[in-house]
């Protein structure tokens, strides 16, 4: 009878085991069940706001590619515009300005700019004495001014010479008479920025020019994430780093201007450096060619997204994951690959991401058997059940859903507490409801301990973060907080755990194994008390 109540003891603590570490478990992994995971932001892809003191040498730094800006004639107190939004004829006849009157720099040196529409055509002009319009669909020559500051008071001179001037008919022409003082004058116009918010690879490298621009990111890449900070996230528990990338890493180390080469040994840089603290890689496609969403973290040059439009552009992001398989799927480090990062909702559709999503599935499976493919939810209006009940791939494929309490008017003036509640109710039901769906892992692949509440204790963002960490533990693959470092504290991982505004606590699987100890002990004790 003792022999057989042992085998059941066995049996029962096996069965414990499969229970509690077998439910959701990463291939790969070592020590953790799951991903727990950071991301490395605003190191290969450069975003601005992450570390904006990358863009303070750059001259004019206040038109970078994809800014806004508005003209009024002083003379006539009107705005330039480009009539239906671009396509036609320019005047200089509204009293207030909107999208028609709104243009998007396309910078080509600290002083020359090219002006793109609303509707995507540049401004254009033959020569001296031309009727300026905007029907360029590309720009060259023609489309391409000088723009003389003194304070908000520009001029636009062409490449002949001659100045752009508003006549009293309400037209933009290129023959004002010679040179244009800064007063009152037909050839003077007052420049408003609506906005500067793109600052990307292309707007610092294009900013800056090539031989600034390399010396500026050698030294942001080879500082900003260093071997130091896998030993930190090693020691903290973190198995993962979801590492952002820019397409032209596969034509490292000379990627089409303005874009700048290194990212690639950097990337084999960080390999190495997790593999020697037994941490694995997601290589993240952060930015694709013609843009995915129109962001800056996607090197967009002015906002406009063409990824989804241009075949040319589709097959040229697949050749990027053939080369990123083909270079790490044998490597000890690799976990996985994701193929696009947030593709936009709004510009992007279903069919078209699909699609990617399948044949991007096939490139890795040629190279790996086992690595995991990570495809990412659209962000906007987006289910990602979208993803789920789309026939993607069959094994190790993920989905990668952003939680953040920000970016949206929902969460505006939410107290503490309903933050809170929100991560218990809403997103923790949410978590459920695609764990227990027959599809891919769910993996928090983005969330951060920051929202909109402007008078939070530590205190409070330390049960905000538990918050977040008890119901993105759930997550059948994990989760990665975005993001290692950032100039803006609660951002910064780094800054959370040494200033213990983020508590980690234990990993889930450790959680998980202690339960089995207890349960083992317990067994043992009633085997011990009644039968010897």
């Amino acid at each position: 009878m003792e022999l057989g109540f042992s085998k059941w003891v066995c049996a029962f603590l096996l069965c414990c085991w499969l229970i509690f570490s077998g439910a959701y478990s990463v291939e790969g992994l070592r020590g953790d069940s799951k991903v727990r995971g950071v991301n490395l932001g605003g190191w290969l892809v450069v975003e601005g706001w992450i570390k904006p003191s990358l863009f303070d040498g750059i001259p004019n730094g206040d038109m970078l590619d994809g800014t806004e800006v508005q003209f009024r004639s002083v003379t006539l107190q009107k705005y330039v515009c480009a009539e239906n939004g671009g396509g036609s004829n320019v005047t200089v006849g509204r009293d207030v300005a909107s999208s028609w009157e709104t243009f998007k720099l396309w910078r080509v040196s600290e002083s020359r700019f090219q002006l793109r529409t609303s509707k995507g055509q540049f401004i254009s002009c033959d020569g001296e004495g031309c009727s300026v319009s905007a029907t360029a669909e590309y720009p060259s020559t023609s489309e391409t001014f000088f723009i003389e500051r003194k304070n908000s008071r520009v001029h636009i001179k062409l490449e002949s010479g001659a100045y752009l001037q508003a006549t009293t008919g309400n037209q933009l022409s290129g023959d004002y008479p010679g040179m244009p003082g800064w007063d009152e004058n037909a050839g003077t116009f007052e420049m408003t920025i609506v906005a500067n918010n793109l600052h990307g690879d292309y707007q610092l490298a294009n900013g800056y020019g090539h031989n600034e621009a390399k010396k500026v990111l050698k030294r942001h890449r080879n500082s900003f994430i260093t071997f130091e900070d896998f030993k930190f996230l090693h020691r903290n528990g973190i198995n993962t780093v979801r590492i952002p990338v820019g397409w032209w890493i596969a034509s490292d180390p000379d990627p089409p201007a303005p874009f700048i080469g290194g990212t690639l040994v950097a990337l084999d840089d960080a390999f190495s450096w997790a593999q020697a603290y037994d941490i694995k890689c997601i290589i993240d496609l952060h930015a694709a060619p013609g843009s995915q969403n129109g962001m800056e973290h996607s090197a967009s040059r002015d906002g406009f997204v063409g990824w989804p439009t241009s075949p040319d552009y589709i097959s040229q992001t697949l050749d990027v994951v053939d080369f990123l398989a083909s270079r790490y799927a044998t490597h000890p480090a690799l976990l996985g690959i994701e193929l696009l990062n947030e593709p936009s909702a709004t510009t992007v559709p279903l069919d078209t991401l699909v699609s990617f999503y399948m044949r991007g599935y096939q490139i890795v499976r040629k190279y790996s058997p086992t690595a995991y493919v990570i495809i990412c939810q659209r962000i906007g209006n987006a289910d990602p059940l979208e993803l789920y009940q789309a026939n993607i791939g069959t094994h190790n494929l993920v989905v990668d859903l952003h939680f953040y309490s920000l970016f949206d008017t929902f969460f505006v003036n939410m107290s503490t507490a309903d933050n809170i509640q929100f991560i218990y109710k809403s997103r923790e039901a949410q978590l459920q409801a695609l764990n227990s769906s027959n599809g891919p892992l769910v993996f928090i692949g983005e969330w951060v301990n920051e929202w909109n509440v402007t008078t939070g204790s530590q205190t409070d963002y330390q049960e905000f973060g538990k918050a977040q960490l008890e119901v993105y533990n759930a997550a059948s693959f994990g989760w990665a907080y975005w993001t290692l470092k950032n100039d803006r504290q609660h951002w910064d991982f780094e800054w959370n755990i040494k200033n213990n505004y983020l508590q980690l606590g234990e990993s889930p699987n450790k959680q998980s194994l202690n339960s089995l100890m207890l349960i083992g002990i317990t067994c043992a004790r009633f085997y011990l008390h009644h039968f010897l």
